[in-house]
């Protein structure tokens, strides 16, 4: 796992520009850094060692020195790859999966895409061609950004690099802006920095002759089907997920894994033959926000190692400037901060470790999924019916039974549905920013859902996610909170042949009963304890609702929320309006306070120079 970066043109001071952008990135790989420089090209490495640790050193060069590598990730099967180049005659000079790459983009240019088992973000530079070739995983597990400045092509594995190029200037997106505020995640390709883009997940880009070509060569389709016996898809689903676990152990340093408690963490630590477990809570914050027990009590059972870490209000607090620092951009999911603990914990026994990621989208884990079984209650009634009762309980004061199942009861799928955050809604933004600049949410996922009408309701929300909440959030903050402490993240759910099982899989075996993932669970129930295979799926839950109740946190928002910062954006009486409320519990704003905390907060960090890092 490493840091990349670069620009491909014409620089001054090439040597200092590159020397800033691998400075700020530093984190990523802390084990040694390195650079290429040429006429139209320079690219930097940072790197952290976990395969290869001798001689996997980038940039990395091809036998003739044409070809200049730079690569973020790990290549699974890279020892299969590596067999069939040598019988291709390519030349190797080390065991890296890193040579792999380089060498298999010789032999099969854009076609070793789709070779590939792994996590990976990574630029070649052609020499010869003068071309940048540069590419993104099937998934998004690992990020890649760029820009485009007086003809020079920047890129970095964080955004935080691209903002030391000189050329750049730095502006806020406020299109980011009023997106954010509903999905609670930078959901566009343009960051919130104006002009600086994600390469999307499953695309891959070429620079040459001042001109860019951005190409999608993978998008995640559900495709489920009604054949096979439930016996045989469990069985397929125990195979893969053991067989993807095996390759995502293959390192040269010690392999740790997260453990929550719940069925995604447990059944990987308890496949892996992981040794060393670590998880977090908040002790004082009761059994709602606090995992530790039942992660415990599974460690005990897998007779392996679990480190605890427990979380107080105090340092949370102080930590969030930083979270918020190497997240790049606002993120309004508060789990981020619990996500940098317990990378900092693992970080100080192991250099990688196996997380759950995935596993929800893929087969089917988010509760809100089960919606569309519960409102076909209603959903039988004629639409104007159903819009008329929807309007009457939308006046009854408070939160009445059923006031929320006849609101949403009224909406189609497109109109409630954008994904597991859904903080501000439109009459919401419009109360709140001073300028409106985007296209409503609906909108934006108009087309994605024109291509996926075929499918159930619940089978469409999950598409929704893997396109959406699966990079821009989950994976995002799995990459930056461990590599804030050089840790490497591996997800074996997002494996591409665990996603061809998944994919298949009918309704039936992803919800029943008011049962999410199912077959998973049933899969997972052949080496994993029943009451952990059935647990029901609690997250990563943070106790915000209840500390911004309380003074210290309340004085806290509030002063951020009457800032001229707040006052460039927002309209800043509805601020205080959501937070008076929320502290006198008329009302739980929670959400809505926090996403938008995160983004003034921000803005101090990256455009006031509030803090330092």
């Amino acid at each position: 796992m490493c840091g990349i970066c670069g620009f491909i043109g014409d620089t001054v001071e090439k040597e200092q520009v590159l020397k800033r952008m691998m400075w700020v990135i530093r984190h990523r790989g802390p084990d040694g850094s390195d650079a290429y420089f040429s006429r139209k090209a320079a690219l930097g490495f940072q790197r952290l060692s976990i395969i290869d640790l001798d001689q996997g050193m980038q940039p990395m060069y091809n036998e003739t020195g044409s070809k200049v590598l730079v690569f973020n990730g790990e290549i699974y099967n890279y020892q299969a790859l590596r067999e069939e180049l040598i019988q291709r005659k390519h030349l190797f000079k080390s065991l890296s999966d890193s040579e792999v790459l380089l060498h298999g983009y010789e032999e099969y240019g854009t076609g070793l895409i789709e070779k590939l088992r792994g996590m990976f973000s990574f630029a070649v530079w052609d020499e010869e061609k003068e071309e940048l070739f540069a590419a993104r995983d099937f998934f998004g597990i690992k990020p890649f950004y760029y820009t485009v400045v007086d003809h020079v092509l920047i890129f970095a594995s964080e955004i935080k690099s691209i903002l030391e190029y000189p050329g750049y200037h730095r502006k806020v997106n406020e299109e980011a802006l009023e997106q954010y505020l509903s999905f609670q995640y930078s959901v566009l390709p343009e960051t919130f920095f104006q002009g600086i883009y994600q390469l999307l997940p499953g695309h891959y880009l070429i620079y040459k002759d001042r001109k860019l070509q951005v190409v999608q060569y993978f998008k995640p389709e559900l495709l489920p089907v009604r054949k096979g016996r439930q016996k045989e898809r469990v069985r397929e689903v125990q195979q893969t997920m053991k067989q993807s676990v095996n390759r995502h152990l293959v390192s040269d340093v010690k392999v740790g894994s997260f453990l929550s408690g719940g069925v995604d963490s447990s059944f990987l630590a308890s496949v892996s033959g992981c040794d060393e477990t670590f998880t977090v809570g908040f002790r004082n914050e009761g059994s709602l926000y606090d995992e530790t027990t039942f992660a415990g009590k599974l460690a005990e059972n897998l007779q392996v190692e679990n480190h605890c870490r427990y979380i107080t209000k105090e340092e949370f607090q102080e930590a969030l400037p930083k979270v918020v620092y190497y997240l790049d951009e606002p993120l309004g999911d508060a789990s981020a901060v619990a996500l940098y603990f317990l990378s900092e914990a693992a970080s100080e026994k192991v250099k990688t470790v196996l997380s759950g990621e995935g596993a929800d989208e893929l087969f089917g884990g988010y509760n809100i999924y089960l919606e569309p079984d519960m409102l076909r209650y209603i959903q039988w009634l004629p639409e104007e019916i159903r819009k008329k009762a929807a309007a009457l309980a939308e006046k009854l004061p408070g939160h009445p039974k059923g006031k929320g199942y006849l609101m949403r009861g009224a909406l189609s799928l497109q109109q409630r549905y954008i994904g597991n955050a859904y903080i501000f809604h439109q009459k919401e933004k419009e109360k709140l920013l001073k300028h409106r600049t985007g296209e409503e949410p609906a909108e934006l996922l108009r087309r994605t859902y024109e291509s996926i009408g075929y499918l159930k309701d619940s089978d469409q929300m999950q598409s929704i996610d893997l396109a959406y909440w699966l990079p821009g959030d989950i994976l995002k903050k799995s990459d930056r909170m461990s590599m804030a402490h050089s840790l490497e993240v591996r997800v074996p759910f997002l494996d591409i042949d665990v996603y061809e099982t998944a994919r298949w899989l009918p309704s039936r075996m992803k919800f029943r009963h008011g049962v999410t993932k199912y077959a998973l669970r049933k899969a997972a129930q052949s080496v994993l304890p029943k009451q952990t295979s059935d647990r029901r799926k609690l997250g990563f839950p943070i106790p915000i609702r209840n500390w911004l109740r309380e003074e210290d946190w309340y004085r806290k928002v509030k002063e951020v929320f009457t800032s001229e910062a707040a006052a460039a954006y927002f309209h800043r009486e509805y601020l205080l309006k959501l937070l008076e409320e929320h502290r006198t519990e008329k009302e739980d704003h929670s959400r809505k306070i926090w996403t938008v905390y995160i983004f003034l907060l921000w803005h101090q960090i990256y455009f006031e120079g509030a803090f330092k890092y």
